[in-house]
């Protein structure tokens, strides 16, 4: 009987799970095809389809790019190349590539439901698994990122796997508990660089709280082992792990056995520096380049580095501590933001678990994180979050008994639900999400920028503008790399190529055309250039005349009349 109950239980979560599985799939498919390329996807589609016709991964990994994404979303494209017996042009042909590496993501994006319900059933039950899946299937910031052809969504998919297994093998053999989260630490890392800090991060919560609810249950429920002998066993295991998951790793990746440029050049410009002659010979012999250790190394330093930050109207240079902190109030739906409370008010110990902490170890250690380019950067913590609130809401329910399990349900109903509106109402803009407790998506561009606002993907909607409106060429300062900027009716104006040093340069440059300016150009890209923050400068001081959801438009024809393009209205306002 009770075997049958269990059967007909994982049936129900398998009709479930693919009920939100395609329901989510369609939102990503459909808004996919409303978006332009965003600023990363053409060196991913480009260098993927490199990678299966030369069998080198050396494009990739110089960019500190690691390639498993690419490869797969690049793989149903190279597929198609030799059916039809002639290659692609991966500039020429982008817009008709890029639907269909943007659908391979949702191999990834099912991995992730898959695991957050699995993740989430683990510890609170099987409508902890139901609810997480529900709630991640109506996450906009999640569903924006599993449209694109990107990795974000990889890296989570990978890490929760990772977590998962790592998890609830503890107490098995050698095959369960090291080879199988072995093979999802390569994939995690294989998926994105960040995997080699968040995933062992992530074991050593896991095991901190495997072994805090050990110590609290009833004697001989759990082995009682000196902790020595258990930090040792962890440690052996975490060894094997990482040893075995960076193996599969560097043989995945290969190497083209050649000598690394830049090594060269560097070993030459030693001059009469000791040992100089020998590190010159080391370089031209040292032939093991491009491999997996290099991407590693080129993102490590990117890190150190930084890139440049901007939020709630603040930049630098190289980073802001409280980028990612702030990002994630302002990113994430408000419903996942209120759980916690909610969750605190009523059962605070239920939030005690592997999932929520090992999510707040990554918010946690993101304030050292330097490469601040939007959410997506730490987007495992944001579903692994929301599997840990999923199985915090379950197990209060059971725990406050049948007298408020009605109001628990009632609230997790509204949630979905509330969460579930807001993400069709946004659609397809998901990437420009900022919940209301911030203002909302159309308010969002002075808070956020690049990946969490404008990263390139608003030229078709831009196009739609001007075609509907039958204004005839646009000129496009733009942030990203779609070469559809190039395509009229718009043209493609840099302004911060151009030499402007004054405001009178500026209006010399614009006078008698129609400006659309990314929103990403006037907030958020540091101005370090001359050209960039004069032009900058002297637009954000301007009143747009119009605007669509990521580009500010300007009128400076002086034309009048009823066809004036200031009096075209804004789109979506």
């Amino acid at each position: 009987m009770v075997d049958a109950q269990r059967t007909q239980s994982w049936w129900w979560d398998g009709v479930w799970l693919l009920v939100w599985a395609a329901a989510s799939a369609v939102w990503c498919i459909t808004a996919a095809q409303q978006l332009s390329a965003t600023f990363d996807e053409p060196f991913y589609v480009a260098s993927g389809l490199e990678g299966w016709r030369t069998g080198s991964h050396a494009t990739l990994l110089r960019k500190g790019t690691m390639p498993l994404s690419a490869d797969l979303q690049a793989l149903p494209l190279y597929l198609w190349e030799r059916w039809n017996g002639v290659p692609f042009d991966p500039q020429a042909d982008l817009h008709r590539l890029l639907p269909w590496a943007r659908a391979a993501t949702l191999v990834f994006w099912g991995l992730v439901l898959l695991y957050g319900m699995l993740a989430a059933r683990h510890i609170g039950g099987v409508w902890a698994g139901r609810l997480a899946v529900a709630l991640l299937a109506c996450e906009p910031s999640l569903l924006a990122h599993a449209s694109l052809a990107t990795t974000d969504v990889a890296v989570s998919a990978c890490l929760l796997g990772l977590a998962y297994h790592f998890r609830v093998a503890r107490q098995t053999g050698w095959p369960r508990r090291v080879a199988v989260p072995a093979a999802w630490y390569a994939a995690a890392l294989l998926a994105k660089a960040s995997a080699l800090l968040i995933g062992p991060l992530w074991l050593l919560v896991v095991e901190i709280e495997r072994l805090g609810r050990a110590a609290a249950a009833p004697r001989g429920r759990w082995p009682h082992l000196p902790p020595g002998v258990v930090w040792r066993a962890f440690a052996r295991d975490c060894g094997w792990i990482v040893s075995i998951g960076l193996l599969i790793v560097f043989l995945y990746c290969g190497s083209d056995w050649r000598p690394e440029p830049s090594f060269v050049a560097w070993a030459h410009g030693l001059r009469d520096a000791p040992l100089a002659g020998s590190m010159v010979w080391l370089a031209e012999h040292l032939r093991i380049f491009s491999n997996a250790g290099e991407g590693v190394v080129r993102q490590i330093t990117h890190n150190i580095r930084g890139h440049g930050a901007y939020v709630l109207g603040h930049t630098d240079a190289r980073a802001l501590w409280y980028y990612f902190p702030v990002v994630f109030t302002i990113k994430l739906s408000e419903p996942v933001l209120l759980a916690p409370l909610l969750v605190a008010a009523v059962r605070p110990r239920t939030l005690v678990n592997w999932a929520c902490l090992a999510a707040a170890a990554v918010i946690l250690f993101s304030v050292t994180f330097r490469v601040q380019l939007g959410v997506r950067m730490i987007l495992p913590a944001v579903v692994l979050l929301i599997v840990g609130l999923s199985a915090a809401a379950a197990n209060a329910g059971r725990d406050l008994g049948p007298r408020w399990r009605t109001a628990v349900v009632a609230v997790a109903v509204s949630a979905v639900v509330w969460t579930g509106f807001t993400t069709l109402s946004v659609w397809p803009h998901g990437l420009a999400y900022v919940n209301r407790f911030w203002g909302g998506t159309w308010k969002g561009y002075a808070l956020v920028t690049d990946s969490n606002y404008d990263w390139g993907q608003g030229l078709f909607e831009l196009r739609r503008w001007v075609r509907d409106r039958d204004l005839g060429a646009l000129d496009v300062w733009y942030f990203g790399k779609d070469p559809g900027v190039e395509e009229p009716p718009l043209r493609h104006l840099p302004l911060h190529r151009l030499p402007l040093h004054t405001a009178a340069d500026v209006e010399a440059a614009i006078d008698g055309r129609c400006l659309a300016v990314s929103t990403t150009i006037l907030y958020g890209v540091d101005p370090r250039l001359e050209s960039y923050r004069v032009a900058a400068t002297f637009l954000r001081a301007r009143q747009p005349d119009a605007r669509t959801t990521t580009f500010f438009l300007y009128d400076f024809t002086r034309r009048t009349g009823v066809a004036s393009f200031a009096q075209c209205g804004s789109a979506g306002s």
